[in-house]
C-alpha cells in the first residue's frame, strides 16, 4: 500500500519530464524553422537585410550587401554598421537606433552609405526590434533599400524644373525666386541689388540665316563665356562696411535674353564695369562649322530703389534699359535714370489704358480724301484711327501705335478696324452718295502682317459686311513689307487672290531693293510726306521724287504723294506725272458723316494750307 502511494506521485513526475523534453525539442525545432525560413528569406531578398546588437555590431548581413555595396561578409564582419554612414547622416542613424530600442518602434528614413568603390549609395531603411527573455531590446533587423537611382531622378528633375535644357542655366523660374529673395532683403534689411538684361543683337536674323543648330551654338558658347567671365571677373568692389560679399549669378530668361543679379550692388559704375566686361565676351569671334561669325549685346542696368513695390518692377526697369540700348544701336550698355524711369511709367500707364480702350471702345476712325491731281475727284479714302481719351481728349496714333504694337494690343484694334471699315463701306454703298464706288484703304502693322489670322479676318470682315473685296485696299510701310520678304510675299498674294489691293506707303525712306519692290504683288506707291515737304527746297529730293514716279509707271503701279498742303507741292507734282495726292490742302480727315456731304461737293480746287500730318 505504501509502495502504491509513492508510485503515483512518481509516475506523475516522469510525465511532467516527459512533456517538458518534448515541448523543448518542439520549440527548437520550430525555432529552426524560423531560422531557415529567416535564411531563406535574407538570402534571396533583393533588399539587404541585416541583424545587428544594440552597439551596431553585425550579427549578420544577406547575400544583398555583396551585391549592392560590393562588400563581403567578413568584409562587412570587421567594421561596425555605422563607420560606412555618411558622417552628416550618421547621428540621424544613432538617433533612430536609440529611438528603436527605448520605444521598441523603428522608423523610416534615409541615409548614405559607402560603396567599396568610395562612392556613396542613398538606401531607405526600417528597423524592427527583437527583445531578449526580459522584455529588453536585444537586436534590431534592419531592412535596407537601394534608392541611388530613384533618388537621382527626382535630382534631375527638380534640376529640370529650375535648368534651362540648352545652356543649364538656371531658367526663369529659378530667377525669379531668387529676384523674390532678393527684393525681400533689400527692403527688410536695405541689402541693395543690381539687375543687367543681357539681349543679342539682330539674333533672330542670324537664326533664320544660319540655322537654329547654329544658333543653339552661339547661345551655349555665349552662356559659358558669361559664366566664366562672372566667376574671373573682378571689378566689382567688396562692401567690407557691409560685411556682404558681392555675388554674380547668371540665368537664361530664354531665346537670345540673359540676366544678371548681382546682389549687394549699388554702385551704378560696378555694374557698368560688369556689362562692359560681358560686351567685351560677346564680341570676341564664334566658330560655326569653320565659319568665324561675330555678334554683339544690348545690356540694360537698373539698381533696386525705394520705390519699387515689388521685384516685377526692377525686371520692367532693366527691361526699359535693355530696349533703350537696342534703340540707340545695339551693342551699348543703358542704366535706367531717372527720367527714364518716369517714362517707363508712363508707358506702362499708356499700355493699361490702350486695354481699357479697346474694351470700352474708345477709338474712333478718320476718313481722309485721295484725290485724282488732275481732276480733283475724291477716288478713294484712307481709314485713320484716332484714340478718344476720356481725359486727354482725342489723340493721334503716333503717341501710341508703338505701345500698341509692343503689347500685341494692336492686332486686336486692327481686327475691329478691319470690321468699322467694311461696315463703313457697306453703309456708304446702300447710300449711294457716289456716281463712282467709294474705296477706303486700312494700314497694316507689322504685327499685323505677322499674325496668321490676318487673313481670316479679313475675310471674316468681308463677308460679315458683304462688301465687294476690291473697295478694300491695305497699305504698309516699305519697312514693314521688307522686315520679312518672304512672308510678305506670301501675304499680299493671298490678298491679291481675294482681289483686295495694296498699297505700298513711305516709299523712298526705307530700304527696299529693285528686285524686292518686283517681288511685292503691289498696285500702288505712296510718296513719303517728307518728301513732298522738302522737294521745293532741295533738287536732290525733287530728283528722288521725279525718279520713284518713273519707276513706278514702269512697273504699271499707281502713284500717290501724301501730306500735299500747298499749291506749289500739287503743282511739281502734276508736272512730274504723280496722278494721285492726299493732304491737308484738299481737306482734314474727316468724321464718317461727313464724308458723304464732302463727296456731294465734289472740290473743285481747294485752296486750304496748314500744318498737320495727313
Amino acid at each position: 500500500m505504501l509502495l502504491q502511494w509513492f508510485w503515483v506521485p512518481l509516475g506523475a513526475l516522469a510525465v511532467l519530464a516527459l512533456y517538458q523534453q518534448v515541448r523543448i525539442y518542439q520549440i527548437h525545432r520550430e525555432s529552426k524553422k524560423k531560422e531557415e525560413l529567416f535564411q531563406i528569406v535574407t538570402e534571396n531578398a533583393a533588399d539587404m537585410i541585416a541583424l545587428v546588437d544594440v552597439k551596431g555590431r553585425r550579427l549578420y548581413n544577406s547575400p544583398a550587401y555583396k551585391r549592392i555595396l560590393g562588400y563581403s561578409a567578413a568584409e562587412l564582419g570587421e567594421t561596425s554598421a555605422f563607420e560606412q554612414i555618411h558622417p552628416d547622416d550618421r547621428f540621424r542613424v544613432l538617433d533612430a537606433a536609440r529611438e528603436a530600442r527605448e520605444t521598441g518602434t523603428g522608423k523610416r528614413l534615409e541615409y548614405r552609405i559607402k560603396h567599396k568603390d568610395g562612392s556613396w549609395r542613398v538606401l531607405e531603411s526600417v528597423a524592427s526590434t527583437i527583445r531578449d527573455a526580459k522584455g529588453e531590446v536585444a537586436k534590431l533587423v534592419i531592412v535596407n533599400r537601394d534608392i541611388t537611382e530613384r533618388k537621382r531622378a527626382e535630382e534631375q528633375l527638380q534640376h529640370n524644373l529650375f535648368h534651362d535644357p540648352l545652356t543649364n542655366l538656371p531658367n526663369r523660374r529659378l530667377f525669379l525666386d531668387r529676384l523674390q529673395s532678393s527684393f525681400a532683403r533689400a527692403r527688410d534689411a536695405g541689402r541693395p541689388y543690381t539687375l543687367l538684361l543681357v539681349n543679342v543683337d539682330h539674333f533672330k536674323v542670324f537664326n533664320e540665316t544660319m540655322g537654329t543648330v547654329a544658333g543653339d551654338h552661339v547661345l551655349l558658347e555665349l552662356s559659358r563665356r558669361l559664366a566664366t567671365r562672372l566667376r574671373q571677373d573682378e571689378t566689382i568692389a567688396r562692401r567690407e562696411s557691409s560685411g556682404a560679399s558681392p555675388e554674380a549669378v547668371l540665368f537664361r530668361l530664354g531665346g537670345d535674353e540673359f540676366t544678371i543679379l548681382l546682389d549687394v550692388v549699388d554702385d551704378p559704375s560696378d555694374a557698368l564695369r560688369v556689362a562692359k566686361s560681358i560686351q567685351a565676351a560677346v564680341a570676341e569671334p564664334f566658330f560655326v562649322e569653320t565659319r568665324e561669325m561675330r555678334v554683339s549685346a544690348s545690356i540694360g542696368i537698373a539698381l533696386s530703389t525705394v520705390t519699387h513695390e515689388r521685384p516685377e518692377d526692377v525686371l520692367k526697369d532693366v527691361d526699359v534699359a535693355m530696349r533703350r540700348a537696342k534703340a540707340l544701336g545695339g551693342s551699348r550698355c543703358e542704366v535706367l535714370d531717372e527720367a527714364m524711369h518716369t517714362r517707363a511709367v508712363g508707358r506702362l500707364r499708356l499700355e493699361a489704358d490702350l486695354r481699357t480702350a479697346l474694351t470700352e471702345r474708345q477709338f474712333r476712325v478718320f476718313y481722309q480724301p485721295v484725290v485724282e491731281l488732275a481732276s480733283r475727284r475724291v477716288v478713294s479714302f484712307e481709314a485713320l484711327l484716332r484714340w478718344e481719351h476720356p481725359s486727354q481728349g482725342l489723340i493721334s496714333p503716333y503717341r501710341f501705335i508703338e505701345a500698341a504694337e509692343d503689347t500685341g494690343i494692336l492686332v486686336s484694334i486692327g481686327h475691329w478696324l478691319l470690321l468699322q471699315t467694311c461696315r463703313q463701306l457697306r453703309d456708304w454703298a446702300a447710300a449711294n452718295f457716289s456716281a463712282q464706288p467709294i474705296h477706303i484703304t486700312v494700314n497694316v502693322s507689322a504685327r499685323q502682317l505677322a499674325d496668321a489670322r490676318l487673313v481670316n479676318d479679313l475675310q471674316d470682315a468681308l463677308q460679315q459686311s458683304g462688301v465687294d473685296p476690291a473697295l478694300l485696299q491695305l497699305e504698309m510701310t516699305e519697312s514693314v513689307a521688307a522686315a520679312d520678304p518672304k512672308l510678305t510675299v506670301t501675304v499680299l498674294s493671298h490678298l491679291k487672290h481675294m482681289g483686295i489691293g495694296v498699297i505700298l506707303d513711305d516709299f523712298g525712306t526705307g530700304t527696299t531693293s529693285l528686285r524686292g519692290l518686283r517681288q511685292f504683288p503691289v498696285d500702288a506707291l505712296k510718296i513719303d510726306r517728307s518728301l513732298v515737304r522738302e522737294m521745293q527746297t532741295d533738287r536732290a529730293t525733287s530728283d528722288i521724287v521725279e525718279l520713284i514716279i518713273t519707276l513706278a509707271h514702269k512697273m504699271s503701279l499707281r502713284v500717290i504723294a501724301e501730306g500735299i498742303e500747298t499749291s506749289r507741292q500739287l503743282e511739281r507734282l502734276l508736272e512730274l506725272g504723280c496722278e494721285f495726292g492726299q493732304g491737308y490742302y484738299f481737306s482734314q480727315p474727316l468724321e464718317a458723316k461727313a464724308v458723304q456731304q464732302f463727296v456731294r461737293q465734289q472740290i473743285g480746287p481747294a485752296r486750304k494750307s496748314g500744318a498737320g500730318a495727313s
